[in-house]
């Protein structure tokens, strides 16, 4: 459960403004070190951000500018898991560096945001702000302070581990999934049974060839069967003895009903066992056999 949390708040709306950094290290799932300091931005204040984190030109006077902490920021984000609520200072971050010419910590970024909307249903489709959250969690904490909010943030993140069991390294996958991950895996289960049918182009390379899909392919089914088509194939939903060529993908042994093959596969099998002319393909023996009909066909 280790990783860093880090906020900033910026001078005005150009977010390479940065005028505050909080950096909270969190180790062992509990808040481990705390780190912050204004930073002079170079640049002017606008007051519509003053009035947002009370920060003014006052308060920089003298402080470090972005190249004088940069080491120091690259020391605890460098090669670790840097967490930020929404997308704001990690790009801040990465302008501010390159305002200046320097290249930005290498790190893994984790928006506890899109943590927060895969975790509690209310936050879903809105409510995912910070403060928000953080009630939610029964976080108490000083919004728009760059400490305090860094600190939040981890909360978010540790709070959802608790919720949800996933580690940090699983939430680095999780948040690149759908939001709601099961109706999406429902949707694609559902997607994968549509029947398909297509009339292949008369003029394709493979003309005459009545090609069936069945399994889980990696590409949708639908853009398969178009592929499928526009080299002349006709696209069926059922292995018959009309069928000529049957593409297998992956298996969901739940749907097999004890059997190693699908139906379809099992009826090809059959077919061929009497004589009939079908040929079994894998996913890639297809796309190959698509791929080399469209550069024939391209040379004619």
């Amino acid at each position: 459960m280790d990783f860093i949390a880090i906020d900033v708040e910026t001078a005005n709306a150009d977010m390479s403004s940065i005028c505050q950094v909080g950096i909270a290290g969190f180790e062992g799932g509990r808040l481990a070190f705390e780190w912050s300091s204004y930073v002079d931005p170079q640049d002017w204040f606008d007051p519509v951000n003053v009035s947002i984190h009370g920060i003014t030109p006052e308060h920089v006077t003298g402080q470090p500018t972005l190249p004088d902490i940069a080491e120091e920021l690259r020391a605890h984000l460098e090669g670790r898991v840097a967490v930020c609520h929404t997308h704001f200072d990690r790009v801040a971050v990465s302008r501010a560096y390159a305002k200046h010419g320097l290249a930005a910590p290498a790190c893994t970024w984790l928006d506890s945001a899109r943590v927060a909307r895969r975790t509690w249903e209310k936050c879903a489709s809105s409510g995912y702000g910070l403060e928000s959250v953080c009630d939610i969690i029964r976080y108490d904490f000083c919004p728009h302070d760059a400490l305090e909010d860094a600190k939040a943030a981890g909360h978010v993140l540790l709070a959802a581990i608790k919720k949800t069991g996933l580690t940090v390294e699983d939430w680095l996958r999780r948040v690149e999934q759908p939001i709601d991950l099961e109706r999406a895996r429902a949707r694609a289960r559902t997607h994968t049974q549509e029947p398909v049918r297509r009339e292949g182009d008369p003029e394709g390379p493979l003309h005459g060839e009545v090609m069936v899909f069945t399994g889980a392919l990696k590409i949708p089914r639908q853009e398969a069967a178009d592929m499928a088509a526009a080299v002349g194939c006709d696209v069926h939903d059922w292995v018959t003895k009309r069928t000529t060529l049957l593409v297998i993908g992956e298996q969901d042994v739940r749907k097999l009903r004890g059997h190693e093959k699908s139906s379809k596969h099992r009826r090809a099998e059959e077919l061929i066992a009497k004589g009939k002319p079908l040929r079994i393909l894998s996913e890639a023996d297809f796309l190959e056999l698509v791929q080399l009909a469209q550069k024939g066909e391209s040379q004619d």
